[in-house]
C-alpha cells in the first residue's frame, strides 16, 4: 500500500498573504508614488499585494476607501503634539514644519490628498481638531480657525513641491535682460536647492504667523 506524501505547506499557513488596512495603505502609496494616481485601481492594488481583487473587499468597499486609508496613514505621521506644550504660534509653526516634511516624502500624493474630503478619516479629523482647539484656546474662533488651517496647508503643499525643484529652476537662459534684478537676486540664494527651498518656506511661514500673532494678540490690531 502506497503512503501519502506529506503536504509541503505547514499547518495553519495561509495560502495567500494576510491583508490588513496598514498593508493596503502602504501598497496603495507605493503604486501612486511609482506609477501615478491614475494607475491606482482595485485590480492594480490586488496585484501589488499578491491577492485576488475580491479579497480586498473584505477591508475596503471602493477606491475612495483606499484613498481614506492613505490619507490617514500619512496624516497620522504629522506632529500635532506641540499644541499640548507650546504657545499657539510656536505650535502652529512646528505643525506646519512637520506637515511639509511629511509631504516632501509623499509629493506624488498631494494632488489627491489636498482635495480629498475628510469624511471617514479619523486620524485626519483628530489632527484638525487638535489644531482648531489650539487656535480656539488662543482666541481664534469660528471660520477663522479653519481658514488658518487651509492657509497653512496651501503653503505647505506648494513648499513640499518646491523642495524637489531643480537647481537651475530660476536660470533665465538667454533672457536675463528681461529680469535682471530677479536673476541677480536668485543667484544670491543658497546653491543647495533644498536649503533654498527650506529658507523660502520658513520665511513665508514666519511672516504668516507673525501676521496672525499681531491680528489675534495685539489689542490695537
Amino acid at each position: 500500500m502506497s503512503q501519502r506524501t506529506p503536504s509541503t505547506r505547514g499547518k495553519g499557513r495561509p495560502s495567500s498573504p494576510i491583508l490588513s488596512r496598514e498593508r493596503l495603505s502602504q501598497a496603495a502609496i507605493r503604486i501612486v508614488e511609482k506609477q501615478g494616481y491614475k494607475r491606482l485601481t482595485m485590480a492594480s492594488l490586488a496585484r501589488e499585494l499578491g491577492v485576488s481583487a475580491s479579497a480586498l473587499y473584505n477591508h475596503v468597499a471602493s477606491k475612495r476607501d483606499v484613498l481614506v486609508l492613505i490619507q490617514d496613514r500619512i496624516n497620522e505621521q504629522i506632529d500635532c503634539s506641540p499644541f499640548a506644550t507650546e504657545p499657539w504660534d510656536e505650535a502652529l509653526r512646528r505643525w506646519a514644519l512637520s506637515y511639509r516634511q511629511c509631504f516632501i516624502q509623499h509629493t506624488a500624493l498631494i494632488p489627491v490628498m489636498a482635495v480629498l474630503p475628510v469624511a471617514d478619516s479619523p486620524q485626519t479629523l483628530r489632527m484638525y481638531e487638535r489644531v482648531a482647539r489650539g487656535l480656539h484656546e488662543a482666541g481664534v474662533d469660528g471660520p477663522d480657525a479653519v481658514d488658518i488651517i487651509v492657509g497653512i496647508e496651501a503653503l505647505v503643499f506648494g513648499a513640499a513641491y518646491d523642495a524637489s525643484a531643480p537647481t537651475d529652476i530660476f536660470d533665465p537662459g538667454e533672457l536675463e535682460e528681461l529680469a535682471p534684478n530677479f536673476t541677480r537676486f536668485a543667484a544670491q540664494r543658497p546653491k543647495d536647492p533644498r536649503e533654498a527651498a527650506d529658507r523660502a518656506f520658513e520665511l513665508s511661514l514666519d511672516a504668516l504667523i507673525d501676521g496672525l500673532r499681531r491680528r489675534y494678540t495685539d489689542p490695537a490690531g
